[in-house]
C-alpha cells in the first residue's frame, strides 16, 4: 500500500536544494503517485489534484482571461453553474449555458470570445448524452479549448481525451473514491502546457488534497472496475422497474433504445452508467418529498458513485443554485429525483423504491 506522507514540510539538503519535495502544497509522495494513478486511468500524460472537483474546475477556469467565455452545457451540476456565475462572472468571466445536441446550433452559438467549452455527459441530472468526439472536432477547428466533466460516466466506462478532449474532469469524490469518505478532485491532460499552467495554479491557490484523503482515493481506485461494472447492471435493472410502474411518468436512462442519446453513449461509454432519474407521474413537491421520505436502502443525500445507494432531489438539493425557470428549461422539475444506485442486491433496492411508491395517494 502506498505510505501516507503526513508531512507539511521536508528536509533540504542545503537551502533552496531539495530532495525531490519541498513543501506539501507544492507537492507530497502520496500525491504524485495518486496523480500518475488518474493520468494512466484516463490515458493522459500529466494528473493534477485538487481539494474537491469545484477546486479542480476552479483551476480550470483560471486558464482564462477577464472577457473570456464559457459556453457550457445546459443541463449541468448546480455548483458548476454557481462556480461559473456567481464567482468568476464577478471577475469578467463570462458563461452561457446552451444544448449540445443539435452540432449545427451549437457551432453557431460560438462567438469570438468563447475560449472554453465545457461539457458534462452524462448530463447531471437528466442524464442527456452529449457527442464528445463531435462537440470537439468543433472546437479544434476553431482553436477552443474543451473540458469534459467525466465524473458521472467515470474513467471506468468513458475516457474523454481519447475523444479529442484537452482536459478531462473528475470530482473523485464520487466513483473513483466510491466509499463515500473523502473530498477530492483532479483534472488530467496530454497537454504539457496547460499541465504547467494548472500545477502553477495548483500550487498558487493552495486547493489541494491532504495526504490522507489521496491514500483513500487511491483505496478506491483499486475496485473502481468491479463497483461500477455493479452498480451499472443495477441501475438498468431499477431502469425498467420505474418505467413499467403506473406511477412513474417518466425514466431517463441512457441505456433505454429510445433515449436519445442511447447511440453516441453506446459509441462512447463502455455502459450506461449507474444513475437513474425520474418524474412522478404528479409534477409536486409534495409527492417527491413523500417518496423521498419512504425509502430505506436508498439514502437521502447529496453526492453520488459510492458503494451505497442515495437518493436525492435536485431542484431542493444539488441543483437548488440554478433559477426555477433554467431549470424547468431543461426538464428539471420539482417532482424529478435522481437515483445514485450502489452495489447492494439489486432486488432489494427494487422493493425499497416499490414500497416507498405505493406508499404515495
Amino acid at each position: 500500500m502506498t505510505p501516507i506522507y503526513q508531512t507539511s514540510t521536508y528536509a533540504q539538503s542545503s537551502p533552496g536544494v531539495h530532495k525531490g519535495y519541498e513543501y506539501a502544497r507544492t507537492g507530497n509522495p502520496t500525491r504524485t503517485v495518486l496523480e500518475n494513478n488518474l493520468a494512466a486511468l484516463e490515458n493522459g500524460k500529466f494528473g493534477i489534484c485538487f481539494s474537491s472537483g469545484l477546486a479542480a474546475m476552479d483551476a480550470v477556469i483560471r486558464l482564462l482571461q477577464p472577457g473570456d467565455e464559457v459556453l457550457a452545457c445546459d443541463d449541468l451540476y448546480g455548483g458548476s453553474y454557481r462556480l461559473l456565475t456567481k464567482v468568476h462572472g464577478g471577475f469578467g468571466i463570462k458563461s452561457r449555458f446552451v444544448g449540445m445536441n443539435n452540432l449545427t446550433a451549437f457551432e453557431t452559438a460560438i462567438r469570438p470570445e468563447t475560449k472554453l467549452i465545457w461539457i458534462e455527459t452524462p448530463t447531471n441530472p437528466m442524464l442527456n448524452i452529449v457527442d464528445i468526439l463531435a462537440i470537439c472536432d468543433i472546437a479544434k477547428k476553431k482553436g477552443i479549448l474543451t473540458c469534459v466533466d467525466n465524473t458521472f460516466a467515470s474513467p471506468y466506462l468513458q475516457n474523454p481525451l481519447d475523444l479529442g478532449a484537452d482536459i478531462v474532469l473528475h470530482s473523485a469524490t464520487k466513483y473513483i473514491g466510491g466509499h463515500s469518505d473523502a473530498v477530492h478532485g483532479a483534472v488530467v491532460t496530454n497537454s504539457e502546457l496547460y499541465a504547467q499552467k494548472l500545477r502553477f495554479i495548483q500550487n498558487a491557490v493552495g486547493a489541494v488534497p491532504g495526504p490522507q484523503d489521496c491514500f483513500l482515493i487511491l483505496r478506491g481506485i483499486k475496485t473502481l472496475h468491479i463497483r461500477v461494472e455493479r452498480a451499472c447492471q443495477n441501475a438498468a435493472k431499477i431502469a425498467d422497474f420505474l418505467r413499467s410502474h403506473s406511477k412513474i411518468k417518466q425514466v431517463f436512462y441512457p441505456g433505454f433504445i429510445d433515449h436519445p442519446g442511447h447511440d453516441i453513449a453506446t459509441s462512447q461509454m463502455r455502459h450506461y452508467g449507474g444513475m437513474v432519474s425520474f418524474n412522478l407521474f404528479t409534477d409536486t413537491l409534495d409527492y417527491a418529498e413523500k417518496l423521498l421520505a419512504n425509502t430505506k436502502l436508498f439514502t437521502l443525500a447529496e453526492s453520488l458513485g459510492g458503494v451505497e445507494s442515495l437518493i436525492g432531489h435536485p431542484a431542493t438539493m444539488t441543483h437548488a443554485s440554478i433559477p426555477k425557470e433554467e431549470r424547468l428549461k431543461v426538464g428539471l422539475t420539482d417532482s424529478l429525483i435522481r437515483l445514485s444506485v450502489g452495489i447492494e442486491d439489486v432486488s432489494d433496492l427494487i422493493d425499497d423504491l416499490n414500497e416507498a411508491i405505493d406508499h404515495l395517494p
